[in-house]
């Protein structure tokens, strides 16, 4: 019973303690002794918080072995993030990538393949999921809709069982063209020959933004895998309808994008410029409102 367990605490009067010196006296040593006890018990406990605070963000990469997804994959690394890679082929992924790295794991992940799978790759770890992924133009017409759309929504689908709260989407300019009255440029025409590249991103956008899920959604213009040689612009969605940036540039964004919470909720559109002022990212982000 609970009485059982309860103990009697005999409560010294002043009387007691005056008449045992010598008691009063290993009441302090004892009294001393707790606390250097204690104070060396927080010091521990700091300690321990502080490795804690240092050890790495995690960030999953999905399409890691992209022209892009390395790139983001590289820049995160040396910005001190751990960095899980998830790849269709590890092997390939192994040559590709840094794999020499102890902050980069390379798992097996294909967005076709369900969000179950997809959540197991991400694992427990993940603190952010960073999508590059695309589809190679060929001879399936269902690649942008199976890749750029349902991948997409069966990545998001996984950071909702494994409670991931952040999303970064790299999809592209002129995405909503037909609304921006962009359906005879020849960009427009030309990123829609293969599926509907563009509308099946358009659509994926759309999910992440009715998903609830913290997203930012960067849309460049036509991709170069030269060096940067201007400055960012970014802009509000369906704003931009040409221009180029260097992959190097894109990837930049995607990971400024993790460190700044003015990023958060918003569609971006970048292109690089060689006439445009170097912003910070605070600014850059700070200039487009959220939806």
């Amino acid at each position: 019973s609970m009485a059982a367990t309860l103990t009697t605490v005999r409560i010294p009067t002043f009387h007691n303690l005056r008449r045992s010196r010598t008691h009063q006296r290993s009441l302090n040593e004892h009294f001393i002794s707790l606390l250097t006890f204690a104070k060396m018990e927080g010091s521990e406990i700091t300690e321990q918080v502080g490795e804690d605070s240092r050890a790495k963000k995690k960030i999953f990469v999905a399409g890691a072995t992209g022209s892009t997804g390395k790139r983001i994959v590289e820049q995160l690394l040396a910005k001190g993030f751990a960095v899980k890679a998830g790849v269709r082929d590890v092997d390939k992924a192994r040559t590709t990538l840094s794999s020499a790295d102890p902050s980069l794991q390379i798992v097996k992940a294909d967005v076709t393949e369900g969000s179950d799978k997809l959540a197991q790759a991400i694992g427990d770890d993940s603190e952010a999921v960073v999508c590059a992924t695309g589809f190679r133009p060929g001879w399936d017409l269902l690649a942008p809709w199976k890749v750029d759309n349902f991948g997409t929504v069966n990545l998001v689908e996984a950071c909702r069982k494994r409670n991931v709260n952040r999303f970064i989407l790299i999809s592209s300019i002129l995405v909503n063209g037909a609304a921006m009255g962009q359906l005879l440029n020849p960009a427009y025409i030309f990123l829609n020959v293969f599926g509907l590249t563009l509308v099946a991103k358009l659509q994926a956008e759309n999910y992440i933004r009715k998903s609830g899920i913290n997203y930012t959604i960067i849309r460049p213009g036509g991709l170069r895998n030269d060096p940067p040689t201007g400055n960012v612009v970014m802009e509000p969605e369906d704003t931009l309808y040409e221009g180029s940036i260097s992959r190097d540039q894109v990837a930049e964004v995607a990971v400024e994008a993790l460190a700044y919470p003015e990023a958060s909720y918003k569609v971006v559109e970048i292109v690089s410029r060689p006439d445009a002022p170097k912003r910070s990212y605070h600014d850059l982000f700070g200039s487009i409102r959220q939806r």
